[in-house]
């Protein structure tokens, strides 16, 4: 039996891991402009599980809760991820509305081969969140051609 997911979540989401989440909980909205959508805390109000929205994607927003995830504020500032999120426009402000929350902008906002703008933000517990907006299209030789690859597939 298949019901309807009562979330509407997306496809794929991503999990990121907090020493303090309820402090990132309020960056995220500051910074990115990413809303809360669930916060579910225990009797002693600590949080035990958190969903943020940005378009039409969603991330979980939880505490270090297993010795298997960290935050990057754990583990020497190291990220075995990164996320990747499209806006529609606006990413030069977008930008400066992170950097003017305390984001470290590790990769100002730069034109690239393949057709989009993006820029590189570290949060205050060291993720690195990376921000890109289409900005014109561009064929899979044209990118070849201006990055000196080879590129096998090509976006649909």
């Amino acid at each position: 039996m298949t019901i309807d997911d009562p979330f509407k979540h997306s496809s794929l989401g991503s999990g990121v891991f907090y020493r303090d989440p309820r402090a990132a909980l309020t960056w995220l909205e500051a910074a990115f402009g990413f809303e809360r959508s669930m916060v579910v805390s225990d009797a002693d109000e600590n949080l035990v599980h958190a969903e943020m929205r940005f378009g039409d994607c969603y991330i979980i927003v939880d505490s270090e809760w297993s010795d298997y995830v960290a935050s990057p504020a754990s583990v020497g500032g190291k990220n075995t991820q990164s996320v990747y999120v499209r806006l529609k426009g606006g990413l030069d402000v977008h930008c400066e509305q992170a950097r003017a929350a305390g984001a470290h902008i590790i990769q100002e906002p730069t034109d690239q081969f393949y057709g989009e703008r993006q820029y590189r933000a570290r949060d205050p517990e060291g993720h690195v969140w990376t921000f890109t907006q289409p900005i014109r299209c561009v064929s899979r030789e044209e990118a070849g051609r201006l990055s000196g690859l080879r590129i096998d597939g090509w976006h649909r």
